[in-house]
Protein backbone atom coordinates (compact mmCIF):
# COMPACT_ATOMS: atom_id res chain seq x y z
CA UNK A 1 0.00 0.00 0.00
CA UNK A 2 1.25 3.48 -0.87
CA UNK A 3 1.92 5.87 2.00
CA UNK A 4 1.23 9.59 2.20
CA UNK A 5 2.12 12.18 4.79
CA UNK A 6 0.08 15.37 5.21
CA UNK A 7 1.62 18.18 7.24
CA UNK A 8 -0.61 21.19 7.82
CA UNK A 9 -0.84 24.42 9.75
CA UNK A 10 -4.21 25.91 10.59
CA UNK A 11 -5.41 28.95 12.49
CA UNK A 12 -9.11 29.19 11.63
CA UNK A 13 -9.65 25.47 11.01
CA UNK A 14 -10.02 25.65 7.21
CA UNK A 15 -6.65 24.06 6.45
CA UNK A 16 -7.25 21.37 9.06
CA UNK A 17 -10.63 20.64 7.44
CA UNK A 18 -8.98 20.51 4.03
CA UNK A 19 -6.26 18.15 5.32
CA UNK A 20 -8.99 15.84 6.64
CA UNK A 21 -10.80 15.86 3.30
CA UNK A 22 -7.56 15.10 1.42
CA UNK A 23 -6.78 12.27 3.89
CA UNK A 24 -10.20 10.66 3.40
CA UNK A 25 -9.96 10.91 -0.38
CA UNK A 26 -6.43 9.48 -0.46
CA UNK A 27 -7.55 6.58 1.72
CA UNK A 28 -10.29 5.88 -0.83
CA UNK A 29 -7.48 5.72 -3.42
CA UNK A 30 -5.75 2.98 -1.37
CA UNK A 31 -3.20 5.15 0.43
CA UNK A 32 -2.20 4.74 4.04
CA UNK A 33 -2.26 8.35 5.27
CA UNK A 34 -0.55 9.96 8.24
CA UNK A 35 -1.60 13.51 9.18
CA UNK A 36 0.51 15.80 11.36
CA UNK A 37 -0.14 19.28 12.58
CA UNK A 38 2.99 21.28 11.71
CA UNK A 39 3.90 21.87 15.38
CA UNK A 40 4.19 18.09 15.76
CA UNK A 41 6.25 17.63 12.58
CA UNK A 42 9.97 17.84 11.97
CA UNK A 43 11.99 18.20 8.80
CA UNK A 44 13.01 14.54 9.24
CA UNK A 45 9.37 13.64 8.52
CA UNK A 46 9.83 14.97 4.98
CA UNK A 47 12.40 12.32 4.15
CA UNK A 48 10.66 9.43 5.93
CA UNK A 49 9.29 6.40 4.12
CA UNK A 50 6.31 7.97 2.31
CA UNK A 51 5.41 7.77 -1.36
CA UNK A 52 3.78 11.20 -1.32
CA UNK A 53 4.28 14.34 0.75
CA UNK A 54 1.50 16.93 1.06
CA UNK A 55 1.82 20.30 2.75
CA UNK A 56 -1.16 22.47 3.62
CA UNK A 57 -0.64 26.05 4.72
CA UNK A 58 -2.80 29.17 4.49
CA UNK A 59 -1.23 32.53 3.74
CA UNK A 60 -2.07 35.99 4.94
CA UNK A 61 -0.92 39.50 4.20
CA UNK A 62 -1.58 42.27 1.73
CA UNK A 63 1.95 43.67 1.39
CA UNK A 64 3.78 40.34 1.30
CA UNK A 65 3.06 36.64 1.73
CA UNK A 66 2.78 35.73 5.40
CA UNK A 67 2.71 32.03 6.19
CA UNK A 68 0.50 30.74 8.99
CA UNK A 69 2.55 31.43 12.12
CA UNK A 70 3.24 27.80 13.13
CA UNK A 71 4.17 26.92 9.56
CA UNK A 72 6.53 29.90 9.28
CA UNK A 73 8.82 28.34 11.90
CA UNK A 74 8.80 25.00 10.08
CA UNK A 75 9.52 26.74 6.75
CA UNK A 76 12.63 28.36 8.23
CA UNK A 77 13.93 24.93 9.28
CA UNK A 78 13.62 23.41 5.79
CA UNK A 79 16.95 24.70 4.47
CA UNK A 80 19.43 21.86 4.12
CA UNK A 81 16.77 19.14 3.86
CA UNK A 82 17.34 16.87 0.85
CA UNK A 83 14.20 15.50 -0.75
CA UNK A 84 15.95 13.53 -3.52
CA UNK A 85 12.97 13.31 -5.87
CA UNK A 86 10.29 12.86 -3.16
CA UNK A 87 6.87 13.38 -4.81
CA UNK A 88 4.99 16.30 -3.28
CA UNK A 89 2.01 18.60 -3.68
CA UNK A 90 0.80 21.66 -1.78
CA UNK A 91 -2.67 22.93 -0.88
CA UNK A 92 -4.22 25.93 0.83
CA UNK A 93 -7.54 27.57 1.50
CA UNK A 94 -7.54 31.32 1.16
CA UNK A 95 -9.37 34.50 0.38
CA UNK A 96 -9.02 35.85 -3.15
CA UNK A 97 -9.54 39.40 -1.89
CA UNK A 98 -5.92 39.30 -0.70
CA UNK A 99 -3.26 40.34 -3.20
CA UNK A 100 -1.24 37.17 -2.55
CA UNK A 101 -4.14 34.70 -2.68
CA UNK A 102 -2.79 31.39 -1.35
CA UNK A 103 0.77 32.62 -1.87
CA UNK A 104 1.90 29.96 0.58
CA UNK A 105 1.37 27.39 -2.17
CA UNK A 106 3.85 29.14 -4.45
CA UNK A 107 6.37 29.66 -1.62
CA UNK A 108 6.25 26.02 -0.56
CA UNK A 109 6.41 24.67 -4.11
CA UNK A 110 9.50 26.79 -4.78
CA UNK A 111 11.13 25.67 -1.54
CA UNK A 112 10.43 21.96 -2.04
CA UNK A 113 11.60 22.12 -5.65
CA UNK A 114 14.82 23.82 -4.45
CA UNK A 115 15.28 20.98 -1.95
CA UNK A 116 15.08 18.39 -4.74
CA UNK A 117 11.45 17.35 -4.43
CA UNK A 118 9.34 16.33 -7.43
CA UNK A 119 6.10 18.27 -7.76
CA UNK A 120 3.37 15.87 -8.93
CA UNK A 121 0.68 18.50 -9.59
CA UNK A 122 0.10 22.22 -9.39
CA UNK A 123 -0.88 23.34 -5.93
CA UNK A 124 -4.53 23.49 -4.97
CA UNK A 125 -5.80 26.95 -4.04
CA UNK A 126 -9.33 27.04 -2.65
CA UNK A 127 -11.15 30.36 -2.29
CA UNK A 128 -13.16 30.26 0.93
CA UNK A 129 -14.62 27.31 2.77
CA UNK A 130 -13.11 23.95 1.70
CA UNK A 131 -16.44 22.16 2.17
CA UNK A 132 -17.81 24.27 -0.70
CA UNK A 133 -15.06 22.92 -3.00
CA UNK A 134 -15.30 19.19 -2.38
CA UNK A 135 -15.47 18.35 -6.09
CA UNK A 136 -12.39 20.46 -6.89
CA UNK A 137 -10.49 18.87 -4.02
CA UNK A 138 -11.54 15.37 -5.14
CA UNK A 139 -10.33 16.00 -8.70
CA UNK A 140 -6.98 17.28 -7.39
CA UNK A 141 -6.53 14.32 -5.03
CA UNK A 142 -7.36 11.87 -7.82
CA UNK A 143 -4.69 13.48 -9.98
CA UNK A 144 -1.98 13.44 -7.31
CA UNK A 145 -2.84 9.88 -6.28
CA UNK A 146 -2.35 8.75 -9.86
CA UNK A 147 0.92 10.68 -10.17
CA UNK A 148 2.39 9.12 -7.04
CA UNK A 149 1.95 5.56 -8.28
Amino acid sequence: MKKALIIFGSTTGNTEEMAGMVKTMLEQADFEVEVKEVTEASTADLTADHDLLLLGCPAYGDDEIELQEDFADFYEQLDGTRLDGKPFAVFAPGDSSYEYFCGSVDMLEDKLNDLGGKMVNDGLKIDGDPSDAEGEIATWVESIAGSAS
